[in-house]
């Protein structure tokens, strides 16, 4: 498509930059004194740049068969809205009055100066060229005006701005009364007369609403003025709302390509129907047509601009509107748009911008910079994070500017909602469900950017958005640390661990059977190592019951800033000096019931790396990232886990532990049975020791193994195939035993003793029964063992992984530890190593 201005050429001031507010402002006395611009004041140029509305071709036909006695209204009042064209029509009257061979009369109360002058001097004087019989400011009567009026038909009087005057007289005494008083009267005679007179037509302008008013006294006067012309006048109004696009127009713009206008038009009301983004209950021929009216902008345009900023009582209306799109016409000549929206708007061209702000007030100067069209405004953030196939679109800084010009009237309606948005920021180049999107990111992103009642609008009042970054900004990391450990707290209770939350001190952590669970700040392998083997300075006992849960830093950093939200979003729910709206309000408290929904997501993802201690340092375990919505207690999670991957046995299967414990043994002492769980890395871990109990009672009812213990180093059965009613010990002989021999020795058990034969040596009755064992008997090859061996740093634990077997297949284990080539103090070896001795019940051969 083409660009809008190659389409719709503005006029020559335009290009040029030659226009002021001046430019745009009718004033009838300036004409009449052939002062001011072209524009108005040259009938001909007034004529070209003038869209005739029904209401003005009308207009005039009425008074031009008045004044030539054709009959016609003899008094006419103008009435519409400030700046709705009333002194235009005035000035397009005057211009006529040449053509129709009629005297006109000019009279504009805002020019004139009570003290020196009175309407009806101005009358005579302007009729005559002289005051001489309607001088003084007492109203000269009624025969005396009919006796000028009457000499010097076709008269024409057109009489503009006649309130102010009338305000300004009532400060003026005359004899008893005031002259306002006295012009009220001489109005009502006008008219009176002007009805009787074949040949003269009287036009007044009024303003039609209160809201232009001075005050109550003004507001007096404006009853009577129109109570003394109201009985004989009536009331026309030169443009109806829906011709306003074409004065717009024709006064703009000096040549349209129709054709090329029409093709613009089209396929954009095509596309906006495809997308379904035309205005409700409008159809699209209805859309198109209005297009084309104000083309070569939308029509939302001229409506948002005449209706809600033209309600500003200084504004003006059609002369603010021309001067605005004057300015936005030319701050858009460089570009290659098609057709102008709101969303066209160059808030950065300073003139565009003051224009808009002297209305609405300059404290939104800094929020069009921080929002919109600065430097570094959010909405150019907004640009960049929509992807690169609508980065060159800028439809962030476009949605912005439309919101902005749609959020302001000189009444109580404001804001713009989605529909709209999409119609005026979207371009034909892009699906307009992107500006969805768009909305999304301005809402995170723009500080002043209001969402209420489904509309968006600015205002002077930050926005949650704004409140939030200051209140984040003030949270100090150590409030982060302490609501993060009271979580950790608060989420790790259900009791299956004793739970230290992110202590580094091994001599914190005690040596007992318990699950400890420890949450450790930061991922450290050092602090891992150092508690799992010490507690202080001396040995750790029970190294399998430590569990770590070490943090994912990437994932903490997010988690870190979800707490900074909570702890800001509080801060704004009880601070008692921040005026929320009823739904601001809202929002804080549904933003902290989402965040803690957030936070109990987030220490889930955050907290998730299990490290287990194994023979060979650690088994690390990741929990997953979490299901969203789905808040279960972390040390929960962390012991389900441990159940799923068999670290943590809850119910044992005596099974289990005969293919664990006795598919190489014979038999295993319950004690290690029990105490390996705890105190060897990477043994499984029982729940419970009633568990265990219960597990082996189970496998001896069932005749899996028996129960038992050891006799001269063999170990011998008790309990096989029945129920165990006294509790196991799991100490000293105490063992589990292989079923094949438990069988073995009950049949040995029940099998007669056979009478002894003369001279028959009588040989010992086999222990394991006739059949024979499922595995041959181990050949004990070595009953006394002695190693020696340097132990490189480092190997200690190793090492004690070797002493705990030797111990389990030899009653005695002795040690002799030589160390060289370093040194300690007595107070160190007491407190070390003797100490070590004593806390272990190991008599220390020196």
């Amino acid at each position: 498509m083409n660009s809008f201005h190659t389409i719709a050429v503005p006029h020559k001031d335009i290009l040029e930059k030659r226009f002021t507010l001046d430019t745009f402002a009718a004033d009838l006395w300036d004409v009449f004194h052939q002062r001011g611009v072209d524009e108005y004041k040259d009938s001909i140029i007034f004529f070209e740049k003038t869209y005739l509305t029904e209401g003005l071709r009308n207009l005039l036909d009425i008074v031009e068969r008045r004044v030539k006695g054709k009959g016609g209204d003899p008094v006419i009042q103008l009435q519409t809205p400030f700046g709705g064209g009333k002194t235009h029509a005035l000035i397009a009257m005057y211009h006529k009055a040449p053509q129709w061979d009629v005297k006109p009369v000019v009279i504009v109360g805002t020019s004139l100066n009570p003290n020196k002058e009175t309407l009806w001097g101005m009358l005579e004087q302007q009729l005559t060229g002289r005051i001489s019989q309607l001088s003084g400011q007492v109203s000269p009567g009624k025969e005396a005006i009919r006796d000028l009026l009457n000499r010097h038909q076709p008269t024409m009087i057109l009489m503009d701005e006649i309130l102010q005057y009338t305000t300004r007289a009532a400060g003026i005494k005359v004899e008893d009364t005031t002259l306002a008083a006295q012009t009220i009267a001489f109005m009502q005679e006008l008219t009176e007369l002007s009805a009787t007179l074949e040949k003269v037509a009287l036009i007044i302008t009024l303003p039609s609403s209160i809201t232009e008013h001075y005050d109550e006294s003004a507001e007096l006067l404006y009853k009577k003025l129109q109570k003394v012309s109201g009985r004989v006048e009536k009331i026309y109004t030169p443009v109806q709302d829906f011709e306003i696009s074409k004065i717009v127009r024709r006064r703009l713009f000096s040549h349209m390509d129709e054709t090329q206008a029409q093709k613009v038009v089209n396929e954009f009301t095509t596309y906006a129907q495809k997308e379904g983004i035309l205005p409700e209950n409008t159809q699209p021929s209805e859309y198109r047509q209005r297009f084309m009216d104000s083309y070569p902008f939308l029509p939302e345009v001229i409506d948002v601009l005449y209706h809600r900023w033209g309600s500003y009582p200084e504004f003006q209306r059609t002369r603010g509107v021309l001067r605005l799109l004057a300015l936005v016409i030319f701050s858009s000549m460089k570009s290659q748009i098609p057709y102008i929206s709101l969303a066209d708007f160059d808030l950065n061209h300073q003139e565009l911008r003051q224009e808009l702000l002297k209305h609405i007030g300059q404290e939104f100067n800094s929020i069009i910079d921080m929002d919109i069209s600065g430097t570094t405004a959010n909405a150019k953030k907004v640009d960049q994070l929509l992807g690169d196939a609508y980065r060159g679109l800028h439809l962030g800084s476009r949605t912005a500017a439309g919101i902005f010009i749609y959020s302001f009237s000189g009444g109580r309606e404001q804001g713009v909602n989605l529909l709209d948005i999409k119609r005026i920021a979207t371009t034909t180049q892009n699906p307009a469900a992107i500006i969805s999107e768009t909305l999304t990111q301005m809402e995170n992103k723009l500080f002043y950017l209001q969402n209420i009642g489904a509309k968006y609008f600015f205002s002077i009042q930050a926005n949650l958005n704004r409140i939030l970054m200051n209140q984040k900004a003030n949270v100090k990391e150590e409030q982060i640390q302490e609501f993060e450990r009271e979580l950790l707290q608060k989420n790790s209770c259900s009791g299956y661990f004793k739970v230290y939350i992110w202590e580094t001190d091994p001599q914190k952590i005690p040596d007992t059977q318990d699950f400890k669970l420890l949450i450790l700040e930061t991922s450290s392998p050092s602090v891992m190592e150092d508690i799992r083997n010490k507690k202080g300075q001396t040995p750790r006992v029970y190294r399998n019951t430590i569990i770590f849960l070490n943090p994912v830093e990437n994932e903490r950093m997010a988690f870190h800033d979800t707490i900074r939200q909570q702890i800001a979003y509080r801060a704004i729910e009880k601070d008692p000096h921040l005026s929320l709206t009823k739904e601001q309000a809202d929002t804080v408290k549904s933003q902290l019931k989402k965040i803690s929904t957030n936070l109990n997501d987030g220490i889930l993802r955050s907290y998730r790396v299990i490290m287990l201690p194994d023979r060979e340092g650690f088994k690390r375990i990741d929990l997953g990232v979490p299901t969203y919505g789905i808040s279960p207690l972390l040390d929960d999670e962390v012991y389900k886990r441990l159940r799923i991957e068999n670290e943590i046995l809850e119910n044992i299967n005596p099974i289990a532990l005969k293919e664990k414990f006795l598919s190489k043994n014979e038999y295993v002492l319950t004690e290690q049975l029990y105490y390996s769980s705890l105190k060897t890395p990477g043994e499984t871990r029982f729940r419970s020791r009633d568990a265990l109990e219960k597990a082996v009672k189970e496998g001896v009812r069932k005749g899996m193994f028996g129960l038992g213990e050891m006799e001269n180093n063999r170990p011998r059965y008790r309990y096989f195939k029945e129920e165990i009613e006294s509790p196991i010990s799991f100490e000293g002989n105490e063992c589990i035993i292989r079923d094949f021999i438990c069988i073995a020795q009950k049949q040995a058990e029940q099998r007669p003793e056979p009478e002894p034969q003369p001279g028959v040596i009588k040989q010992p009755e086999p222990v394991y029964g006739p059949e024979p064992p499922p595995e041959p008997e181990p050949v004990l090859t070595k009953d006394r063992l002695r190693l020696k061996f340097e132990l490189p740093k480092g190997k200690v634990s190793n090492m004690m992984g070797v002493c705990n077997y030797l111990q389990s297949k030899f009653q005695r284990l002795k040690i002799e530890l030589i160390a060289e080539d370093g040194g300690i103090t007595d107070r160190e070896y007491e407190d070390k190593i003797l100490e070590a001795f004593n806390q272990s019940g190991i008599d220390l051969e020196e």
